[in-house]
Parts: structure tokens; C-alpha cells; sequence
């Protein structure tokens, strides 16, 4: 064992500040929350480069005395609780007293302050907790924290910080938060200059969201609010037409403290089964109220995680209390269905003639689909009675287990077997026979069944191909090769169509604009948070621009700030898919062997752009034995 030194004073300030302080926005944090308990009513936040180079917080709060400056800059020192008792029952927002400290201990700190019974107010500077200054100086009531060149004196930690405008995002989050937590507070957040987010603090929470997100979110939301004597949920969910393709727009708060918990996430997002499809997630703010004897804050540094008493009890009465408001909103229909009666139903196999030039023609009189049926029937019931719900998360693990038992499936067959055992020598399995020029001319195709799969015999196997999910591969290799070659196009549209974004979205567009513009994107500013889409793709122009836009820009927000500008153009491009035929649509003939064709000039033509198979196939072999003709 080597020397045991005693730290010095500077290296401990250091070491606890890296508890506290891991980016801007852990700065950003900390300040306006003491904002907020010093009852400010008007918080403003403006951050240059991303918050790492300049950050500053003004309030109208109560101010500190002078004298009590340099003791809110000591370690543990804080106005919220005086002793461990008062942990059991602490409400505000900050109590530890480490953030002070902490912060002007990797940064230069400039607190300008006064208290409304003083004459004037103070001005204190401190760097790298050395303290430079102490002064008297005019001032409005209220405090100013400017915070000027984060990690100057750790450079090892501030290499570890992401780009600016990522770092400048987190920092938005932290107000937006804040903002959704306080609406009785008016927000302002400035980047570099200019504003993008000013909330009224009229303490309305449905015009908080508005001024947050906008009129298309703030007019699908639903209030809830339920209450009994252990707990208090109020808040607005969103309609699935908001729905995103990520969490970011799931918001909880306890106490009016915003949390993370992917506890609370599942329960909120089983609330909504049946109501959005799958890959699929709400919009929602939600405060959970305790009494604060129940609810343990006193968990992480940041007070972002929480424990809570009896937390069973809290996701059923979420996941119960969500659903029970969606089905609520559907009563107002008056909707009025007969019973259904029991019928007996076929699968309809569309069997085709030997393949043709011409297009065939359908029997458009068949029975109804099994799947077609099913989904029928699920609607009656929904209507003529109510959904019974299965125990908090029972139906997670019923999912689990189904997965388990299809992968076991998909380990014995045949499909499978081949596929191992034909590549141990080096070379490519008889599925790719299936696709060589040679082989398609001896394709049968039978048919195409619930409008989605196409059945073709070949070799005596069975192949059955999605029809979206080949469709997307072709389009997403196209669209690469395009790409790689510099031949992307736009096609013009007229009227532009105009996008009304919320902040947070302004600064990820800002952030990838770039990848729209590569993959054929023709996008201007319209002013303020809105832009005008002036050309999309023009492989793409049969989509909604909107639609297109929107989701491809909730895929985004996933990307990593270490990926490649190529990786983000890549990932772009894999939304091509959304011009790719859906599922229930039907071909012809003509259009699915184009489909195969297309396939099989693909390198890797077997799964689609996300990773789902475009193919399976049965063995003569495999269907005989399940037919029971193979002991």
C-alpha cells in the first residue's frame, strides 16, 4: 500500500463537485431550482456555447443578504433543512447544500444579488472556490448567477462534454422540465441571443404546454385527475394522433420534481394498450403528489430517482387511470352495435393463375379474414363492454414468455437448420439460390394471402415473402446508392407545407439539417418556430411532408453526438421504408415479380432496413410431418 495522504481542501471541492456538476445542464439545474425556492415568479436563462462558455440565471426571487454570501459558497451549507428530521418532510426543491460549492469549484462565479429591505445589493466573485471579490453595487431585487467557463481548471472532464449544441439541448431540457413542473412561474431561455422558449407563468399547465410544444399537441390532450387519501395524479395526456417514436415527450414529477423511472414509463405506456401501435409512445405530463412521509427524494445527487412506499400500488393506479380516461374520451360517440353473432370463418388464399403478363382478377366477394374478424370482434367488445386489464405488468411477462417460445420455434426449423448447416463449409445456404436469375424463372407463385405475404414454391420449398418489409429494402438501397453516387433529387411542391415546431424539435432540426438537405430535403425558416417545406425527396412524394418530416425528425433525437455525419445520412435514409408498400394492400402478379427482381440484385436481400426478415421459407419436408404424413 502506498502513502495515505490527507486531501487538500481544493482537491475534495473537486472531487464533489463531480457529484453534482457533470455538464451545463447539472449547472443550469441546481440554480433555477433554487430559483424556484427562493419564490421567484420570473426565471430567465441564457446559455453561450452550449452553457460550457457562458451561463446565466436571473430571478426576481427573494435575494440573499450579504452577509450570507460567502456561507452559501461552504459545502453544506443550506436555508432548506437544519437538521437529518428535517429530511423526512423537505418540499423544496433543493436541500443538500453542495451546489454552490460544487459549481464555483470548476467554474468562474459571478452572483449579483439584493434583497428587497436593502439599499443596494452585492456583487461576489469567486474561481475555482477562490474567492476574488466581495462587493456593494446597484441592483434590482433578486439574484443573477453567471457562470463563465465550465471545467476550467478539470480539463480531463471537460473533454468527456459533448458538442455545444447537444450540451445547449440539455440545457433546454432542464427548463422545459422546470418550466412543465411551475407554470404559476414565467420561463425565458435564451440561446445564444436568441429566444427560443418564453412561458406566461399564468399558472395554467395547458398553456404551458401550448407555449412549449404548440397548438397541434396542446389541442390532443386529455386532463386527468384522480385522487385518494394516499395519492393526487393530475396532468394532461396526449391522443395517440401525437404519439412519438421515443420517450422524450413522457414527463413525470413528484412533488412538482421532475423524476426518471422506467418503472412509471411502463405502467403510463400500458395505460395506453390498444391505443397506439406498437414502437409507439404518448405524449404526457404527470404529477404524482404524495405526502412527503412516503416518497424518499434523498436518493441520487440530482434527485432524479425517488422511492416510493408502496410503488405497486402506484403503477396499477397509473396504468388504470390512463386506459379508463382513453376509453372514457371514446363514450362520446354514442356509438350503438348489435351483438355480435358467432360465425364461422376462412382464411382466403387468393390463388392465382400460372403468371401472366396481365393483371388477375379477384374474387372481391370472399369471407372475412381470420385477422380481419378478430379485429372486428375486439371493437364490438371494447364498445358493449369494458376492457378488463390485466395486473400491472402480468401482460410483460406473458410477452416474455411468448417471445421465448417463438424463438424456440424459429431454433427447429428446417429454415433455420439450413441456414447453420449450409454455411459451415463457407458457402451461401439454398435461400439464395432462390433468388438467382436462374431459379426465379422456375417460380410458382400461388398467391398472396391476408393482403400482406405472397406464397411462391420453388425447389420443394415454401417461400413467403412480406411484401413491406421487401419493399423497404429495395427503397433503402436505392436510396443509399443514390446517395453514394450524388443522383438524389427533389421534387417541389407547392404550397410549401408549414411546420409549427416546438423548441426542442427547432434545435434538433438545427442540429441535422444537413442529412435533410442530403437526402433531398428543400427546407426554409418561416419564422419564428415555424419552417416551410419547399421539396421532399422525390422518391418520397406520394408521403405526407408533414408526417415525413416529423417522424424522421423523433428519429433523430436517438442519434448519438458521436455518430458520423454518414451513420445520421444512413439513418435518414432508412425512413425511405415509409414510401415502401404497406401491409393489406394487394399486388398483382406483374408488381411482385418487379418486387423479386429488385430483391435479388440486392447484396443482402433477407432482411429490411430495421432488421426484420423480408422472407421465410417451409420445407416439403417440414409441412408433411406437421400434416402428421411424417411419423
Amino acid at each position: 500500500m502506498g502513502k495515505i495522504n490527507l486531501l487538500s481542501q481544493e482537491t475534495i471541492d473537486k472531487i464533489a463537485a463531480g457529484e453534482v456538476v457533470e455538464r451545463p445542464a447539472s449547472v443550469a439545474k441546481e440554480l433555477i431550482e433554487n430559483s424556484i425556492d427562493a419564490g421567484a415568479t420570473a426565471i430567465s436563462v441564457e446559455i453561450k456555447g452550449g452553457g460550457i462558455e457562458y451561463l446565466r440565471i436571473t430571478d426576481n426571487g427573494s435575494g440573499i443578504e450579504k452577509d450570507q454570501i460567502q456561507i452559501a459558497f461552504l459545502r453544506h451549507s443550506t436555508s432548506k433543512i437544519a437538521d437529518a428530521s428535517d429530511l423526512a418532510s423537505v418540499r423544496s426543491l433543493g436541500f443538500r447544500g453542495e451546489a454552490l460549492s460544487s459549481i464555483s469549484a470548476v467554474s468562474k462565479v459571478e452572483l449579483i444579488t439584493k434583497t428587497k429591505d436593502s439599499l443596494l445589493g452585492a456583487s461576489y466573485i469567486i474561481e475555482g472556490a477562490k474567492e476574488i471579490s466581495l462587493t456593494d453595487i446597484g441592483a434590482p431585487n433578486g439574484t443573477t448567477f453567471i457562470v463563465r467557463q465550465l471545467f476550467f481548471n478539470t480539463p480531463a472532464r471537460k473533454k468527456f462534454l459533448k458538442s455545444e449544441s447537444t450540451e445547449g439541448s440539455y440545457v433546454f431540457d432542464v427548463v422545459e422540465h422546470l418550466a412543465l413542473s411551475h407554470p404559476e412561474i414565467s420561463f425565458k431561455f435564451l440561446l445564444n441571443g436568441k429566444e427560443k422558449l418564453m412561458t406566461s407563468g399564468n399558472g395554467s399547465l395547458s398553456d404551458t404546454i401550448y407555449q412549449i410544444y404548440g397548438r397541434q399537441i396542446a389541442s390532443n390532450v386529455l386532463d386527468i385527475d384522480y385522487e385518494d387519501d394516499k395519492v393526487r395524479l393530475s396532468g394532461f395526456i396526449g391522443q395517440s394522433v401525437i404519439a412519438r417514436g421515443n420517450r422524450a415527450f413522457e414527463h413525470f414529477f413528484v412533488n412538482n420534481r421532475y423524476i426518471k423511472s422506467n418503472n412509471l414509463s411502463k405502467a403510463c405506456e400500458e395505460g395506453y394498450y390498444g391505443f397506439l401501435m406498437g414502437h409507439q409512445y404518448p405524449f404526457f405530463v404527470i404529477n404524482i403528489d404524495f405526502d412527503a412521509d412516503v416518497v424518499d427524494v434523498n436518493v441520487h445527487p440530482t434527485k432524479q430517482e425517488v422511492r416510493f412506499e408502496d410503488e405497486a400500488y402506484i403503477l396499477e393506479l397509473l396504468t388504470k387511470t390512463i386506459n379508463n380516461r382513453l376509453r372514457k374520451r371514446e363514450d362520446v360517440l354514442e356509438a350503438h352495435i348489435d351483438e355480435p353473432k358467432p360465425v364461422t370463418h376462412s382464411v382466403p388464399l387468393q390463388v392465382m393463375p400460372e403468371a401472366t403478363s396481365q393483371q388477375p382478377s379477384f374474387d372481391t366477394d370472399y369471407t372475412p379474414s381470420i385477422a380481419s374478424a378478430e379485429k372486428q370482434t375486439v371493437a364490438i367488445e371494447q364498445e358493449v363492454k369494458p376492457i378488463k386489464m390485466p395486473e400491472p405488468f402480468e401482460r410483460d411477462r406473458l410477452e416474455k414468455i411468448k417471445a421465448q417460445v417463438t424463438a424456440q420455434i424459429r431454433n427447429d426449423t428446417p429454415y433455420e437448420k439450413k441456414f447453420t448447416e449450409n454455411n459451415k463449409g463457407g458457402e451461401k445456404y439454398e435461400q439464395i439460390s432462390f433468388l438467382k436469375k436462374e431459379a426465379v424463372k422456375e417460380h410458382k407463385i400461388i398467391g398472396q394471402v391476408f393482403d400482406t405475404y405472397w406464397i411462391i414454391e420453388y425447389d420443394k420449398n415454401m417461400y413467403i415473402i412480406d411484401q413491406h418489409a421487401a419493399h423497404e429494402k429495395v427503397l433503402f438501397e436505392k436510396t443509399m446508392a443514390r446517395l453514394k453516387n450524388n443522383e438524389m433529387t427533389s421534387q417541389m411542391i407547392s404550397p410549401p407545407v408549414i411546420v409549427s415546431l416546438a423548441p426542442q424539435d427547432v434545435l434538433l432540426y438545427e442540429n441535422y439539417h444537413e442529412a435533410f438537405e442530403k437526402i433531398g430535403f428543400q427546407i426554409s425558416s418561416f419564422g419564428g418556430n415555424e419552417i416551410a417545406i419547399n421539396g421532399v425527396p422525390g422518391n418520397m412524394l406520394n408521403l405526407d411532408p408533414k408526417m415525413l418530416f416529423m417522424e424522421i425528425l423523433a428519429d433523430c433525437g436517438n442519434y448519438k453526438s458521436s455518430d458520423s455525419f454518414d451513420m445520421i445520412v444512413e439513418r435518414v435514409a432508412s425512413m425511405s421504408c415509409k414510401a415502401a408498400v404497406k401491409g393489406n394492400n394487394r399486388l398483382s402478379i406483374p408488381e411482385i415479380k418487379t418486387l423479386v427482381d429488385d430483391l435479388l440484385k440486392l447484396e443482402n436481400p433477407y432482411h429490411c432496413p430495421h432488421g426484420r426478415p423480408t422472407m421465410i421459407s417451409f420445407s416439403e419436408y417440414e409441412l408433411a410431418k406437421k400434416f402428421k404424413r411424417i411419423v
